[in-house]
């Protein structure tokens, strides 16, 4: 598994965290996840603790910390009202956005209404990804990936993406 490492400034910003990897988490009874040890310190640094829950398309749940959050509401309060998809990404990710704070021992109460959406019980999946982490159902995680792994598709990548190595 992987930690979270400091960004070097050139990608979002100085100061900030890149959250990477896969952490499997159970929730307890009263929908609180424990943030794995390797990104609590950096969350209180970053964010002083402060994040805020969405959801996503991906019929997961996205947890950013506070401040990277901000910067994406502003962004998407400027999209055109006019434009239907804008208006649609605004009400889903913004009227879903929900403010939660780390508690002392690194844990995050889910709201009931964002463990429904995303289907999550006792076994999710954290994802890191980038400035902020996916939330998944175990069980949805482990479909998906085996989907994206056998998509075929893949092969027809926009020229953005066929320029990257690995």
């Amino acid at each position: 598994m992987w930690g979270k490492v400091e960004k070097n400034g050139n990608i979002w910003g100085q100061g900030s965290a890149v959250f990477r990897g896969f952490n499997p988490i159970n929730i307890d009874e009263k929908g609180r996840l424990a943030v794995p040890t390797r990104y609590r310190a950096e969350l209180r640094e970053c964010c002083d603790q402060q994040l805020v829950l969405t959801v996503s398309q991906d019929k997961c749940l996205l947890l950013y910390p506070l401040p990277e959050w901000e910067e994406i509401e502003r962004k998407l309060s400027k999209l055109s009202s006019l434009d239907k998809k804008a208006k649609r990404l605004q009400r889903l990710l913004i009227g879903h956005a929900t403010e939660c704070e780390m508690d002392s021992q690194g844990r995050v109460l889910i709201a009931e209404p964002l463990r429904n959406f995303a289907g999550l019980e006792k076994r999710v999946v954290l994802v890191g990804q980038g400035i902020k982490f996916e939330i998944w159902d175990e069980d949805s995680w482990n479909r998906s990936r085996d989907e994206w792994l056998a998509d075929e598709n893949m092969d027809d990548l926009s020229p953005e993406l066929s320029s990257l190595c690995f």
